[in-house]
């Protein structure tokens, strides 16, 4: 059994990061990881899915320039095959990259799935069944999140969103369980290249926790780009039926298609590691009890990122994941992370960004708010003839004048809203924008031009 200074259970984002950050502090490290290593924002999460975005994006772009004068002596034709072999090409690459990061930085890859057997004591188990131990004295869990399918008869003809990035070929008709960040986002994709999509959602809104008139105007704008809603309605059960699979929806609404897709969230990956059993304390649905220093119940072991449930963003375990390595190994005990003002995307079609709080969140939090709201058809539109439209919302503080919240539903909404994430974030007020002069003609500038507050949920 070989001994370390810090041990880590996964090669993620926030296991990455911190395992070369401690390694740059002089610490000897070992990083466990059974699949590829960047865990599941390189492999089956945010960058494969930008990538598809990206290229489902080009076929509305191409329809858009000939309210510019383009014309075509064919129409375009798509390979989903080819997209799929580039975008995988480009995932290889990425992994070489973290394996190179890792290496360069003196830290010593372990392929295998680890496991506990005793607090600071795991057993690695490789792919040909041969075994060893490895012993930390601090260790790190960051085995992130896996997808998860509805507990419904039929549930295995369907495939899960990571089941997305398995297609060798584009289905002609598809229906997608879930109305959070991945159903949108892949419904989108297969949206944009033709396919027939249909979304089905519990909840009467799409993104439950994004503000109400984000929710609202992002749903319209959906459906203008022939998306299917079926809100306030869950699926009953898959059955097969010839070639394709048909959803029994509550209502006895059935939808056939080559292709049912379940994106109803993501839960912690821990099922396997032997918490119990050494004393680590989970939640009922497996996430690692940590505390502020992301200490577990058992002294010297760690977690954080997607096992522990906070904030299943990448940046945020990077944040994390660079916070315990400065604790342990970097002489900086009090470093912590400030879960304030997290910004975050969702890169569907529209697009939508938000940074700060919902107008729901303040006035539950005791703010007295005003609102600013403007919707406007993006001046690209006006030549290319699409009907589809942008919003965009602040949340202010009607005693201190402070920004509380950005949220933008359009294009480039990401982009826009990353650098107002640094105006809140050192505390800018309305008066503050209203003195900022805009870009003109951006569509970001109407962040820094509304003037007159619109009623607010709670007048």
């Amino acid at each position: 059994m070989e001994d370390f200074d810090f041990v880590v259970l996964g090669g993620g984002s926030g296991g990455v990061r911190a395992a070369r950050m401690a390694a740059s502090f002089g610490a000897k490290v070992a990083l466990i990881e059974s699949g590829r290593l960047g865990g599941t924002c390189v492999n089956v999460g945010c960058v494969p899915k930008k990538l598809m975005v990206y290229g489902a994006s080009f076929a509305e772009r191409f329809h858009e320039a000939r309210g510019f004068g383009w014309s075509f002596d064919t129409t375009p034709r798509f390979d989903w095959a080819s997209l799929v072999d580039a975008r995988e090409k480009e995932i290889r690459r990425l992994n070489g990259i973290y394996e190179k990061l890792l290496v360069d930085a003196g830290v010593t890859v372990i392929e295998g799935f680890g496991a506990f057997e005793e607090s600071r004591t795991l057993r690695v188990t490789r792919a040909d069944g041969s075994t060893s131990r490895v012993r930390g004295e601090h260790v790190l869990i960051a085995t992130g999140g896996r997808s998860r399918m509805p507990p419904i008869p039929g549930a295995e003809l369907g495939v899960d969103s990571d089941g997305f990035f398995a297609l060798r070929t584009l289905p002609r008709r598809v229906v997608i369980a879930g109305g959070g960040y991945i159903g949108v986002e892949l419904a989108s994709v297969f949206r944009a290249l033709g396919s027939e999509v249909h979304v089905v959602h519990r909840n009467p809104e799409l993104l439950n926790a994004f503000d109400h008139d984000v929710r609202r105007f992002f749903a319209e704008q959906l459906e203008l780009h022939g998306v299917t809603l079926h809100l306030g309605r869950t699926i009953e059960r898959l059955d097969r039926d010839g070639t394709s699979v048909v959803a029994t929806l509550d209502d006895g609404t059935k939808l056939a298609a080559d292709l049912q897709l379940a994106a109803v969230g993501r839960v912690p990956n821990t099922a396997k590691l032997g918490l119990a059993a050494v004393g680590i304390d989970t939640s009922p649905d497996g996430a690692v009890q940590v505390d502020d220093t992301f200490q577990t119940s058992q002294p010297n072991v760690y977690a954080l990122g997607d096992c522990i449930g906070r904030v299943q963003l990448t940046p945020v375990a990077l944040a994390e994941g660079m916070t315990l390595a400065r604790r342990l190994f970097g002489g900086q005990p009090d470093a912590s992370v400030d879960y304030d003002l997290v910004p975050t995307a969702v890169f569907a079609t529209p697009e939508v960004a938000t940074v700060g709080l919902t107008e729901e969140a303040a006035w539950r939090r005791g703010e007295r708010v005003k609102v600013f709201r403007s919707t406007f058809r993006p001046m690209k539109h006006t030549l290319s003839g699409q009907p589809y439209r942008m919003m965009m919302k602040l949340v202010v503080c009607e005693t201190s004048d402070r920004v509380l919240g950005v949220h933008v539903v359009g294009p480039d909404a990401g982009e826009i809203v990353q650098g107002f994430a640094v105006a809140l974030r050192v505390g800018a007020t309305k008066a503050q924008l209203d003195a900022t002069i805009g870009i003109h003609p951006t569509a970001a500038e109407e962040l820094v031009t509304m003037r007159t507050p619109v009623p607010s949920m709670h007048v």
